[in-house]
């Protein structure tokens, strides 16, 4: 059986940006990325005398999440830069990403998040988690309609950023994908 997706927003669960600014949280290591680091799609309409983009990182969640169980995949407005920016630091080796194309910060007007139905169609059918800060019960109305497999959205506190009770909650999730079901 295939390993589930946990599919990984960079800011919230790993970065905890809204902490409060002035005092990094224990453990975290801060890095400084230039705001043109970028794709041109990325960069429209910022400014290229931005000062670059604080970004706290816990080196200690990649080992976390290698040990979890899941193949995992950048579900990030990052996409990509996130193997340049964020992998290294957290030693995680390079990883897929969603590429969320013209779906990329699109309003909805059922309000659900824009990144869940590209998640639901990478997903096809297979198990997953996704870790992030913006999702909501009609998010996870979405996939309970749309996906057919197991899908735990697990919401993480940006103020804080994944936790060992996270951690413990993605680990049970995994576990119970490779428990048999009895049927009555």
């Amino acid at each position: 059986m295939n390993r589930p997706l946990l599919f990984l927003d960079v800011d919230g669960p790993l970065n905890p940006y809204a902490a409060q600014p002035e005092r990094r949280p224990d453990g975290y290591t801060t890095i400084r990325v230039p705001q043109d680091s970028g794709t041109p799609d990325e960069l429209r309409g910022l400014s290229a005398r931005r000062r670059p983009l604080r970004v706290w990182l816990n080196p200690e969640h990649g080992r976390s999440l290698l040990q979890l169980g899941y193949e995992l995949c950048w579900a990030t407005t990052w996409m990509d830069e996130a193997n340049r920016w964020i992998a290294p630091v957290l030693g995680l080796p390079e990883l897929p990403f969603v590429d969320f194309g013209d779906a990329l910060f699109q309003d909805r007007p059922d309000g659900v998040h824009w990144k869940t139905a590209p998640l639901v169609d990478y997903a096809n059918g297979r198990p997953f988690a996704w870790v992030d800060d913006e999702q909501s019960d009609l998010d996870q109305a979405y996939v309970t309609a749309h996906h057919h497999g197991p899908g735990l959205l697990h919401h993480v506190n940006p103020r804080m950023g994944l936790r060992e009770d996270d951690f413990r909650t993605l680990a049970d999730f995994a576990r119970s994908l490779n428990t048999p079901r009895t049927t009555g």
